[in-house]
């Protein structure tokens, strides 16, 4: 059988129904040829000339401190800024913060820090931040109250009640002054007379002293996505300072939210790389020993707080529920190499079996003048190599991965990191976090998804070019590390990381370093928690539609490549996303199919990229030996790019799963703007 492609020019026209596979092609430029009898795409699947081993590290994921990944995410503990401190956001997010929730601004008059409010408004100022005298980190709050008045503190809280009704908390307080009682309590959001739950403390002593309660919600008193006020109070002219609180489901498993851990076990991970912007300049010493005198600081790189609640022993506790292998990022912007020694000493007496053989990455986006303390081009290679050598002297095992040029710009700056001795890196990284902005002007919302979601394949290319430079410095052995890939699209325009259009990204960006696993060994996906991954709104926690992706393909366990043929359609783009404006031949079905040694099958992962056409295929595979059986076939699609997941839909875009019987061949119709992955029993499993 003759196998050919034919191509599609994209023009730059199209009707707006296109984002719910309901348009058609209005002025669009298309050259087309039959891509087979009855339009049916002709696949065939066979063993490969040479072997291509698919490393499980190609399906980790990756974990930073940014947004509500970690703090309101994985973390379960409700309270922001538990210990009241000044300074934990940027003025950017600041501003964001009081527009978005003005009532904010009265607690700024009455000296509360952010987000802190008043109980009653009109009781003016009977708080007073005090500086210098805490029990966790720099600045404590005074309450003081009135005669026969109750005064107070509150904040705004999502619960997950939907699934725990019993929270456990402490509080540090000082007495100063008047009755030591000291109430806390949960309220209706706004109707501070409706206290739903409350624990009276007897807080006497005059010195920094922890307090544990219990608050108990009844079933229907509270509904879910609804929020709270967590509310500290003093009644009858007392006066007390707090610090420290804490607000944590009872069935919180180490601190951490058991419905996210759930999903992150599911998702199959073999990798979770704790870094990103922050590593630059994050001190892990921050992050270790008693929580309780941990120092809030601000995280210079996104502007958020950074509590060091969740440092080393916590992120390692997190890989081992989830079954996963820590890639940690270390600080070459203002750690010194020993400072990365003595990190990699500590994680190694407190991980696996104490033998070391981690996976470390030196830096993080070291190009780039975000990153505190970035070295220059010319000094990278230095830096590197300095760090190398303090972390291979305390674990000659080691793994490292340095740090890499992105795909369009890679080749000078990796010239100098490859300009180091040859033992002293294993991967040189890459990262690609990416937009739809494309070359072309008034292109399309067509142009522009259709560009997006070629850019997987175009990468391919990149990623041998990249390995070409590395093998001709002398290192073979040493592979691309893509330990950051992200689509962040308009959320509302296309594909974006939350929506099916990022899904279908995924699918493509898998199936690329699948097929390039030659040339790539490690491959984090942005990230595990909040973007691509799992997100926690309201105290509810659901995958996104590339979370899905990305779970299906690891617990597929695909091991080894398969060779494929195909006679489906292509596209090329011309001026199209300025990362990677020229791409050609990209097959609107692209197929990967493999082999699972540990499950005994064989795995077709395929991601239809036409948004409006469904693609008809014959799949052959009896060059394998299989000639009959049941297909078992995973479907994720939606009837837009735009559909996702939220905390009201949680399932809305979601795998479904059903089973084909099959002769040697099996006929499958691939659904528009979808991602399928097909598994039946290799030859030698057939029974």
């Amino acid at each position: 059988m003759k196998f050919s492609r034919h191509r599609i020019l994209i023009g730059a026209s199209l009707t707006a129904g296109v984002l719910c596979g309901t348009a058609t092609f209005a002025t669009a430029q298309v050259t087309e040829s039959n891509p087979g009898a009855a339009g049916i795409i002709h696949i065939q699947v066979s063993r490969p000339v040479s072997p291509q081993a698919i490393p499980e590290t190609l399906f980790g994921s990756f974990l930073e401190p940014i947004r509500q990944s970690t703090y309101g995410g994985l973390w379960a503990d409700a309270v922001e800024n538990p210990s009241f401190e000044d300074g934990l956001w940027s003025s950017n997010n600041v501003a964001e913060m009081l527009h978005d929730r003005p009532e904010l601004r009265r607690g700024s008059e009455v000296g509360l820090p952010l987000p802190w409010e008043p109980l009653e408004r009109g009781q003016g100022s009977r708080y007073s931040p005090i500086r210098g005298d805490a029990a966790n980190s720099y600045q404590s709050m005074l309450i003081m109250s009135l005669p026969k008045t109750e005064v107070g503190i509150l904040e705004r809280v999502y619960l997950p009640v939907q699934r725990e009704l019993t929270y456990k908390g402490s509080v540090w307080i000082k007495h100063v002054d008047g009755p030591a009682g000291v109430k806390v309590s949960l309220r209706r959001r706004d109707h501070h007379d409706a206290i739903l739950a409350s624990a009276n403390l007897e807080a006497s002593s005059a010195g920094w002293t922890k307090y544990s309660f219990t608050l108990a919600l009844k079933e229907g008193d509270v509904a879910p996505l609804d929020p709270l006020d967590l509310v500290i109070s003093l009644s009858d002219d007392a006066r007390a300072q707090v610090d420290n609180i804490s607000l944590v489901p009872a069935d919180a498993v180490e601190g951490m939210d058991p419905d996210v851990i759930a999903l992150a076990r599911d998702l199959h991970s073999s990798l979770v790389r704790f870094g990103g912007n922050f590593t630059s300049h994050y001190d892990w010493h921050d992050g270790i020993g008693p929580a309780d005198k941990r120092i809030s600081k601000l995280n210079l790189s996104w502007g958020i707080p950074e509590y060091n609640t969740f440092g080393t022993d916590e992120f390692l506790a997190f890989c081992r529920l989830i079954h996963s292998q820590p890639q940690v990022a270390l600080n070459l912007g203002t750690g010194a190499p020993q400072d990365a020694a003595d990190w990699v000493r500590y994680i190694n007496e407190h991980w696996g079996d104490h033998k070391g053989g981690n996976l470390w990455e030196l830096g993080n986006e070291l190009w780039g003048d975000f990153q505190v303390g970035y070295p220059s081009q010319e000094r990278v290679a230095a830096k590197t190599l300095a760090t190398s050598k303090a972390v291979r002297a305390v674990d000659p095992n080691a793994r490292l991965i340095a740090t890499g040029g992105d795909e369009d710009h890679f080749h000078d700056w990796n010239a100098q990191q490859l300009s180091t001795p040859l033992d002293t890196f294993n991967y040189l990284s890459t990262h690609f976090v990416v937009g739809d902005n494309v070359q072309l002007p008034y292109a399309s919302d067509q142009f522009r998804i259709e560009a997006a979601l070629a850019m997987p394949w175009g990468l391919g290319e990149r990623m041998q070019a990249i390995k070409k430079q590395i093998v001709e410095s002398g290192r073979p052995d040493v592979k691309v590390a893509f330990t950051e890939w992200l689509m962040i699209s308009g959320l509302n325009t296309g594909p974006h990381f939350s929506n099916l259009g990022g899904g279908l990204f995924a699918g493509g960006f898998l199936n690329m370093v699948m097929r390039n696993s030659d040339a790539v060994g490690v491959s984090d996906m942005t990230g595990i928690l909040d973007f691509a991954g799992i997100v926690k709104t309201h105290g509810q926690a659901y995958g996104t539609p590339a979370y899905w992706v990305l779970r299906t393909y690891s617990n597929a366990q695909p091991d080894s490549l398969l060779a494929v043929k195909s006679d489906g359609p292509t596209y090329s783009v011309t001026h199209g996303v300025f990362r990677l404006p020229e791409i050609v031949n990209v097959p609107y079905l692209d197929v990967v199919a493999a082999k699972s040694t540990s499950k005994g099958t064989t795995l077709l992962f395929c991601v239809n990229r036409h948004l409006t056409r469904a693609a008809t295929a014959e799949i052959d595979f009896s060059a394998l030996g299989v000639r009959q059986g049941t297909a078992h076939i995973s479907t994720i699609t939606a009837n837009t790019i735009l559909a996702a997941n939220d905390e009201v839909r949680p399932n809305e875009v979601t795998p479904s799963v059903t089973s084909e019987k099959f002769t040697s061949r099996l006929t499958h119709i691939f659904p528009s703007r979808s991602i399928t992955v097909i598994e039946f029993p290799s030859s030698e499993e057939r029974r």
